[in-house]
């Protein structure tokens, strides 16, 4: 069964001027060619990339130079993200960000060692006083490295607004990366914006290409039974000298000479990235692993990067022909036209969707009930309007309370938390212990449950399949050599059923000794003053999801 409630009206903002920022205030942070392996704006998984990568020449511990004159505001560390990274807040009110570093210069990587000793984590995010550490443009600053979620050797490099804490595009401020190129597209795709995005295909449109213009390759008339159309096109931009392929600027739509909308990725705040899954055909990549990013936005979006009138969507409402013009830009300005015409035409009949039963849309609250099964969403949960599907199969053995649920299609997009109910066909013999799995395509998120009245639940970020299990297995981890006379380190790798290490803890001779756990994969410590030659006591505790500890001690000898 499925219930509707609370109706949220989305509106979007109108079509606005970007504004412009001072060129030659920032400089390159490396001392070589500043040559881009990303840009922003790019399109990555679950989000917006938010700066530039800066090419490292393959290599390591390259040093990193403060951008412009400031102090360094922050600093923050952990497994994945930006790894190790530094934000210096400047007077003219940004705050620019290098991030996957190796190592900080001796006096901050000191100042934050104590820190991490004083709060007992190597993982930290710590505000520094304007007079700890100042800078001037060209100093050094930290080595450049390859940590945090970072597949390669580079530089991660951001501008963001001080006040606001929004990212700008980097390369609005006249950063020296030549780009007198165009954007290329290579695919032009149209929608009936009377039904769902996700209850259609794409309408491919074949394009033909004539410098930077392009045109319908078979006709320049495109003829629709649909009064309300919408477009989405494939596009990547190169620099000058660069076969790399990146985000573009910015895509807009008019309909005959006036512009109806556009996405322009200028300024983008983190807590609104992961709405590049309402850009993108996000079904479409599913299968295909191509983006069609639309111009006009879905009804869920409510992100930045838009700027449009009503909704965006292009209205045919007569059956003349009219004019149809799609702007493609990078940020350097470089532009690429698609030019065709259009026409209304109420005698083309569509196929019916598969568009008959239960649906869930935006800016409902949708409530989904089974015998074994509930899920609940939030108002801004979906960008658009889904058809619900829902079985179930298998059963409740080899440690499973429940058989596996499959809930809507994990190519369906989802923005807020949706909570999941499961009622375990099995009692639990310990309820603290209760996990849920959930399976989206290739990736798998597991979250502790919380029983209530002899159901399970928790919240998730993607559909697919759930499932509870009783984990009463503790995490392993393996022992160190109890001779380290010659060693330069200890590595930890703990090991879990469900692969989810909560936390991690080492201690000598009962005070806590700092272990970096970059990438998440292994503990690793570094010998140093906190552990002097001699015999002692080394003791770690490990914790999974499920509340599972394991504890062991060793004595060994430095």
């Amino acid at each position: 069964m499925i219930r509707f409630a609370l109706l949220i009206i989305f509106s979007g903002p109108l079509l606005s001027m970007g504004q412009t920022y001072t060129k030659g205030y920032f400089r390159n942070p490396l001392n070589i060619p500043m040559q881009l392996v990303g840009n922003f704006g790019e399109l990555r998984t679950n989000h917006w990339h938010m700066g530039l990568d800066i090419r490292t020449q393959q290599r390591e511990n390259l040093p990193v130079y403060a951008a412009a004159a400031g102090y360094i505001s922050r600093v923050k560390i952990e497994p994945g993200g930006f790894g190790r990274a530094i934000y210096i807040a400047h007077p003219n009110g940004f705050t620019t960000l290098y991030a996957h570093l190796n190592a900080f210069t001796p006096a901050l990587d000191s100042w934050i060692k104590q820190q991490q000793y004083q709060l007992e984590s190597w993982a930290v995010d710590l505000e520094l006083p304007q007079q700890l550490f100042p800078v001037t443009k060209g100093q050094f600053i930290a080595y450049s490295g390859n940590t945090g979620g970072s597949a390669g050797p580079h530089v991660h490099f951001e501008i963001r607004d001080t006040e606001t804490g929004k990212c700008v595009n980097p390369l609005l401020f006249g950063f020296p990366v030549p780009d007198a190129v165009a954007p290329s597209v290579t695919r032009l795709a149209m929608y009936d914006r009377n039904r769902s995005t996700y209850l259609q295909q794409p309408q491919l449109l074949a394009l033909k290409k004539s410098g930077n213009q392009y045109s319908l390759a078979q006709s320049g008339l495109i003829r629709t039974g649909s009064n309300r159309v919408s477009f989405a096109l494939s596009s990547v931009d190169r620099f000058s000298g660069s076969s790399n392929p990146n985000g573009i600027m910015s895509a807009s739509v008019s309909l005959d000479g006036k512009t109806i909308s556009g996405f322009y990725h200028d300024n983008l705040g983190y807590e609104e990235t992961r709405y590049m899954n309402a850009q993108v055909d996000y079904r479409y990549y599913a299968t295909k692993k191509a983006y069609l990013q639309h111009i006009s936005p879905l009804p869920g979006d409510q992100g930045g990067a838009y700027r449009y009138e009503g909704d965006g969507v292009v209205e045919l409402n007569d059956t003349e022909i009219h004019d149809i013009r799609i702007e493609v830009r990078d940020a350097n300005g470089n532009l690429s036209l698609v030019t065709f015409k259009i026409q209304y035409d109420p005698g083309i009949k569509y196929a019916p969707s598969q568009a008959n039963g239960n649906k869930w849309a935006p800016g409902l609250l949708n409530i989904f009930e089974e015998e074994s099964f509930e899920a609940f969403s939030t108002p801004y949960s979906l960008y658009d309007t889904a058809m619900v599907s829902y079985s179930a199969s298998g059963a409740a053995t080899g440690g499973a309370l429940t058989p596996v649920h499959h809930f809507m299609s994990s190519s369906i997009p989802v923005h807020d938390e949706i909570t999941v109910r499961l009622k375990p066909q099995l009692a639990p013999t310990d309820p603290d212990k209760v996990i849920i799995k959930n399976v989206s395509g290739t990736r798998t998120v597991v979250q502790k449950a919380v029983m209530t009245k002899g159901w399970a639940s928790a919240k998730f970020r993607q559909f697919g399949t759930y499932q509870a299990f009783a984990d009463l297995q503790p995490p392993t981890i393996n022992a160190p050599a109890t001779n380290l006379s010659r060693s330069t380190r200890i590595v930890f790798t703990p090991r879990d059923n469900f692969n989810t290490i909560k936390s991690f803890r080492a201690e000598l001779n009962g005070k806590w000794l700092r272990f970096t756990n970059d990438k998440g994969r292994s503990w690793i410590y570094y010998f140093d003053e906190h552990f002097p030659r001699g015999t002692h006591e080394l003791k770690v505790v490990v914790e999974d999801v499920a509340g599972n500890v394991t504890t062991r001690t060793w004595t060994v000898t430095r």
